[in-house]
C-alpha cells in the first residue's frame, strides 16, 4: 500500500472515531434535557397543589398571615424560575416555605384533623416522593454526562463541540437551612 492510503484509512478513522464521540455526547446531554423535563413535571404538580394547601391552611391560622404569605412567594418564585440554577434556588427557598407551613400545622389541632389538608398534605408528600426521584434520575444522568465529557478522549473534543459541564440539582448552600427544623413562634 502506498502512503497516501494509509493517511486516508488513519483519517477516515479518526473522523469515524470522532463522529461516534460526539453522538454519544449528544445523547448523554440529550438524557440529561429529559430528565430535567421529568422533574420539571414533578415542579409543576407541586406548585398546582401548593394554593389549595395555603388556602386550606387560611381558614384556620388567619394571624399567621406571614408564613402563608411567604409560601405563596416562594411557589411563585419557583414557577417563574428559568433554568436549572434558577429553579433549584427557587425550589429550595420553596420546600422551606412548605416546612414551616407544615409545621404551622402542629400547632393547630382542628387544622390537622382537616380531611381537606390531610389529603393534600398527603398528595404532596406522593409528588415529594416522585421529585426525589426525579432528581436522582436527574443527577444520575448529569453525572454520567460530566464524566463522559472530561473523560479521555472526548475531553479533547468536547468543548469545540460545544459540551460544558452542567448543575447538579442539589441542596448545596441551603442544605443546612432545609435540614434543620422550623421554629413556631406565638
Amino acid at each position: 500500500m502506498s502512503l497516501g492510503w494509509i493517511v486516508l484509512i488513519v483519517i477516515v478513522v479518526v473522523a469515524i472515531w470522532a463522529v461516534m464521540i460526539y453522538n454519544n455526547l449528544v445523547a448523554m446531554s440529550q438524557r440529561t434535557n429529559q430528565a430535567f423535563a421529568d422533574v420539571d413535571v414533578q415542579l409543576r404538580q407541586r406548585h398546582d397543589l401548593i394554593p389549595n394547601l395555603v388556602e386550606t391552611v387560611k381558614g384556620y391560622a388567619t394571624h399567621e398571615r406571614g408564613t402563608l404569605e411567604a409560601v405563596v412567594k416562594a411557589r411563585n418564585a419557583a414557577v417563574t424560575a428559568q433554568g436549572p440554577d434558577q429553579k433549584v434556588a427557587a425550589e429550595n427557598m420553596l420546600t422551606g416555605a412548605l416546612r414551616q407551613l407544615f409545621a404551622l400545622a402542629e400547632a393547630y389541632p382542628d387544622l390537622k384533623a382537616n380531611t381537606n389538608f390531610l389529603q393534600l398534605q398527603s398528595e404532596l408528600a406522593d409528588i415529594e416522593n416522585k421529585l426525589a426521584a426525579s432528581r436522582r434520575f436527574f443527577n444520575n444522568a448529569v453525572q454520567e454526562y460530566n464524566s463522559g465529557i472530561q473523560q479521555f478522549p472526548a475531553a479533547l473534543f468536547a468543548a469545540s463541540f460545544g459540551f460544558h459541564p452542567k448543575p447538579f440539582f442539589d441542596l448545596g448552600e441551603e442544605r443546612q437551612t432545609v435540614s434543620q427544623a422550623p421554629s413556631v413562634k406565638f
